[in-house]
């Protein structure tokens, strides 16, 4: 990808968007936006119990305590499996390494309609989300080291499994954006962002956090003042 089209990317996706598990917020703040492994690092969980939330499938969210951090989550899976990703799977990858590899990440899409598709899906319609709506340029400026971009939704193998492997995830200047533009329409060009390990400075870029129950609009939890 060229300066030019990462230009053109940021000026169609200016806002980068993360869902949350509901009243998580407070935490991100001060912890900043953590990959599954950098939160397990910090809750200090190691062992069996380790072993099968970052190298097994979630079925289900996980929770986890620490007296001084009190509770966090550790989303789920649910829109992933062994048996499709058994399927999908290239360069020798088996199931575990690539949730070992997911676990590693910060996931954000670069459209509003992606979130909304994952919001307002069965497993999570009816359930409350704490979305992050960030400034895309100015987290890529700060971060651009750690960010990679990927052409499909990696933690989905439903309903078709997209093939994945270890070129699934490439850094800006690796990316093949001008043969997507020939492919896809604005906003699909990329479909994720990732950054690795995390964003512990995640809040100096949210322009806004709110409470969402599928495509509904609970309540505005943040708001970043103007600085006009």
């Amino acid at each position: 990808m060229t300066e030019a089209e990462l230009s053109e990317l940021l000026q169609d996706c200016p806002v980068l968007y993360h869902m949350a598990e509901r009243g998580s917020w407070p935490s991100i703040q001060r912890h900043g936006l953590l990959s599954t492994s950098g939160l397990l690092d910090l809750y200090g969980i190691s062992g069996a119990e380790r072993e099968a939330i970052e190298a097994r499938r979630r079925p289900s969210n996980v929770e986890i305590q620490e007296a001084s951090l009190g509770r966090a989550v550790v989303r789920d899976q649910k829109p992933m499996d062994d048996l499709g990703l058994t399927r999908c799977l290239q360069d020798g990858l088996t199931p575990e390494e690539w949730y070992r590899l997911l676990n590693r990440k910060v996931f954000f899409w670069l459209t509003r309609g992606r979130l909304l598709r994952l919001v307002g899906a069965k497993p999570y319609r009816n359930l409350e989300h704490d979305v992050l709506e960030i400034d895309a340029s100015a987290l890529v400026t700060a971060h651009r080291e750690s960010i990679t971009l990927s052409p499909i939704n990696s933690g989905a193998t439903k309903p078709y499994p997209a093939p994945r492997g270890r070129s699934t995830f490439l850094p800006i200047s690796e990316y093949p954006y001008a043969e997507w533009r020939q492919k896809r329409k604005r906003g699909e060009r990329a479909v994720e962002l990732v950054v690795e390990h995390g964003v512990p400075d995640v809040a100096l870029y949210v322009q806004r956090v709110l409470v969402m129950r599928g495509e509904e609009v609970l309540s505005v939890q943040y708001e970043r003042a103007s600085s006009a």
